[in-house]
């Protein structure tokens, strides 16, 4: 099982012992439903939930190993899904190698970005990566907390904090990407009380990206860049009944919400590119970066930081244009090619 809403994880961490049963126990009556053929190495059976669902929760309800005679890698869960999964799996990028060396000037035209969601875990990421790999490019840090932002020290270097909250008026958004070029969007609603789920998802990851996408294009912002999830398209593409897709949707609709943006971020006339990455792990980069087709990725894990560098990269590189892309992380890959975008069709 994995979690792809982008913030999922650590809120649920610090959410109540009983949201994280009430959520445990869905997830055991869910894979008595299924039995053994849930999808991926990386899941947590319904004995191990039984004995403590609450660190089950806390560990993404996934990252315990099946030990079983049934557990197959995530690769050859892609490939027995997919059927043609292997011919999507096409970079590779070998962690070790840490492509941060600064590039001068502003590559595309891009010299100026807003990251919206800077201080949460992908977007301050994001942020960082930028700093670090394009010094010339001048970044405007949309943080809902200044107090916050200015704790976890982003206020630095070529870096401007904007008071910013998706979910503000549209004319307060406009203020805030007035004169940017490119937009990157990593933000996501927090989970707090379970009642309230729904209410939170639709106004954040619905109407305010919709708002922010609007506010781009009426302020004449050249690139947007959007983080959204795999299987986010689930109910399209025969995975309603997917273990990841059940219960990541069972926090207020979430994919259900980010797909209606995706879909106007589409038809906005904008350059878009659309980044869905598996579940997401505060661990640093391992094995190497798979980039996929659009829906054609059902489960897998990636570091918060490989994505930041993908959203950044996508910022610049043309070949990101007009693209849906999904991304895990693989210990062995196959099909490598050293265009990072320009394979995906």
């Amino acid at each position: 099982l994995i979690w792809q809403h982008i913030s999922l994880v650590p809120m649920v961490a610090r959410s109540s012992t009983l949201l994280a049963i009430c959520v445990a126990v869905s997830v055991v009556f869910v894979l008595s439903q299924r039995g053994p053929k849930a999808i991926g190495s990386t899941y947590a059976t319904p004995s191990q939930l039984a004995k403590n669902p609450v660190a089950c929760s806390r560990r993404s309800l996934g990252r315990m190993r099946d030990a079983s005679a049934h557990a197959i890698s995530r690769r050859q869960a892609i490939s027995l899904i997919a059927g043609s999964a292997p011919a999507a799996l096409i970079w590779q990028h070998n962690a070790a190698r840490a492509d941060t060396e600064a590039v001068s000037g502003s590559p595309s035209g891009i010299s100026k970005v807003f990251v919206a969601g800077a201080t949460g875990n992908t977007g301050k990421r994001a942020v960082d990566y930028l700093k670090n790999k394009y010094p010339d490019v001048k970044i405007i840090a949309g943080v809902r907390s200044l107090e916050k932002a200015k704790k976890l020290g982003i206020a630095d270097g070529n870096v401007e904090l904007v008071q910013f909250d998706v979910t503000s008026p549209e004319k307060d958004l406009e203020k805030a990407v007035s004169g940017v070029d490119a937009v990157i969007c990593a933000t996501g609603f927090v989970p707090g009380n379970p009642f309230e789920f729904s209410k939170l998802a639709h106004a954040v990851d619905n109407e305010g990206t919709i708002k922010l996408v609007d506010a781009a294009k009426n302020t004449g912002v050249k690139k947007f860049v959007l983080i959204s999830s795999i299987l986010t398209n689930g109910r399209e593409i025969g995975q309603e009944k997917n273990p990841g897709f059940v219960i990541t949707n069972a926090f207020g609709g979430a994919l259900d919400e980010k797909l209606v943006a995706e879909k106007y971020l589409r038809k906005s006339g904008l350059d878009f590119t659309i980044v869905r990455p598996g579940g997401l792990k505060d661990a640093a980069p391992s094995g190497s970066l798979v980039v996929a087709r659009e829906d054609t990725t059902f489960t897998g894990e990636i570091s918060r930081d490989r994505v930041a560098q993908v959203l950044v990269e996508a910022t610049f590189d043309r070949k990101a244009s007009q693209k849906v892309i999904e991304i895990i992380e693989e210990e062995k890959a196959e099909a490598a090619s050293s265009d990072m975008f320009g394979a995906i069709a």
